[in-house]
């Protein structure tokens, strides 16, 4: 839920957050981990939790939409390049999964807020909840849209499009939730 505390500057703010978060996310694309077996981990999804976990799900889909968006026009921020023919491959589902995943991340955590400094187990659970649904968000979604567009059984659709990400997201599940609790009392000092 959006706050009611509209002044000129929070609303600037939160909007420069949502910026920096769609930077950050469209950034980390150029950072990967190979493993063998040929998946590699890239931050992007991580990135793109946070987003919903720190900045709520209507700061955090604004985002992911302004990456979505730079995309759309041919900016270099997927892993091909881009431009509306994205939505052709399977690619597609995964986008569609960045946007579903930073907006439940962040309906479950709601806006941050200063008092967040004292973690409490209830809101770990939260967060932790969080990160995960938006993590399997974005593997569903790509799964899925991989199983309409290639015409694949609900198993090899899974096999393809789950399966070889899911050691790569709990690694990044690990990370993103102690990240998340640090940055959210930051960001709450800004948002609010």
């Amino acid at each position: 839920m959006v706050n009611t505390n509209n002044s000129p500057k929070t609303t600037r703010n939160r909007y420069i957050f949502a910026a920096v978060f769609a930077a950050m996310i469209a950034v980390s694309n150029f950072f990967q981990v190979p493993l063998p077996g040929g998946v590699p981990i890239v931050l992007k999804n991580m990135f793109v939790v946070l987003s919903g976990t720190v900045l709520g799900s209507y700061y955090g889909g604004i985002a992911v939409l302004i990456l979505i968006g730079a995309g759309l026009i041919g900016i270099p921020v997927f892993v091909i390049p881009g431009g509306p023919g994205v939505f052709l491959t399977p690619l597609g589902g995964y986008i569609i999964g960045y946007f579903a995943a930073s907006l439940c991340a962040g309906l479950v955590c709601g806006l941050p807020q200063v008092s967040e400094k004292k973690m409490r187990p209830i809101f770990l659970l939260r967060l932790s909840l969080a990160s995960l649904l938006g993590f399997s968000l974005i593997l569903f979604c790509g799964a899925f849209y991989m199983m309409r567009l290639n015409s694949l059984s609900f198993t090899a659709a899974m096999i393809a499009g789950v399966v070889p990400y899911i050691y790569g997201d709990l690694v990044k599940l690990a990370l993103s939730i102690p990240l998340a609790l640090k940055l959210r009392p930051i960001a709450a000092r800004y948002l609010n």
